[in-house]
């Protein structure tokens, strides 16, 4: 990590602005969504030298433990906070920063995890993960000793919560797209396979239907592999028909 990433309390605003459109840059070369938190952790880490660094999402109304300096990993994808829960649902909940410089543990919002040993240093900083106002996720930052947060840090630490909250969001997006492409994909090799039977079997549309979901059921096998299964039977009964009146043909002219 260079040094000119390191923002300290008498860092000048240009190495700020420098940083962000280093991570900036990082973000948007990096496809999956945890190696984009992954090196958002390394970035806050170097540029406010902290001792931990954690990074929730919201899911279904919880907040999931997804990235961490420190190794934790049994906790990472495991670790859910409710809104409200601890000062990072609560952070959560008000869309607020929260700094405290000495005895976080004493902080009414407290909660402790007995998995998690951070719990016991005493600066902590949390700071909302937003997108267009919507809450996407809250960055925690820890240190082992007594630490004074500044106004530039937290801004700084906000601004990088709106980049992450819009790859999130982005990476939610492109999911959720293709989550469609797929689904359409196997509603048109359904309706293909539902079309083969009802020609070969003389059946009507919803008894096709139900065959194929009968062979998915006792099969163990979703109805699209099912589904692809029928196209390919068809596919080889049509290849060998085709071979047999091309051989027939051939016959024929000697």
């Amino acid at each position: 990590m260079q040094n000119a990433l390191t923002l300290n309390d008498g860092a000048h605003e240009s190495s700020g602005i420098d940083f962000l459109h280093e991570i900036g840059s990082r973000i948007a070369t990096a496809d999956p969504l945890d190696a984009v938190l992954a090196r958002v952790v390394e970035f806050i880490s170097a540029v406010m030298n902290c001792d931990s660094c954690f990074v929730y999402l919201l899911e279904a109304n919880e907040l999931v433990l997804k990235a961490s300096k420190n190794p934790h990993a049994n906790e990472i994808n495991r670790l859910r906070l409710r809104m409200g829960q601890g000062i990072t649902g609560w952070v959560a909940e008000h869309k607020k920063p929260v700094a405290l410089a000495r005895n976080a543990s004493t902080d009414p919002r407290f909660r402790s995890f007995n998995e998690l040993p951070e719990d016991r240093y005493e600066a902590f900083l949390s700071v909302p993960v937003l997108s267009r106002g919507k809450l996407v996720g809250v960055i925690n930052l820890q240190h082992r000793e007594p630490h004074r947060h500044t106004e530039e840090q937290m801004r700084l630490i906000s601004t990088i919560g709106f980049l992450v909250g819009a790859e999130v969001e982005m990476a939610r997006l492109e999911g959720e797209n293709s989550r469609l492409s797929v689904e359409l994909q196997s509603r048109k090799v359904i309706e293909r396979a539902k079309g083969i039977l009802q020609r070969n079997l003389q059946i009507d549309e919803g008894e096709a239907y139900l065959t194929l979901q009968k062979h998915s059921r006792q099969r163990r096998k979703s109805m699209k592999e099912i589904a692809e299964a029928v196209i390919l039977g068809e596919d080889l009964k049509r290849t060998r028909h085709d071979g047999q009146r091309t051989l027939d043909i051939r016959r024929q002219a000697v």
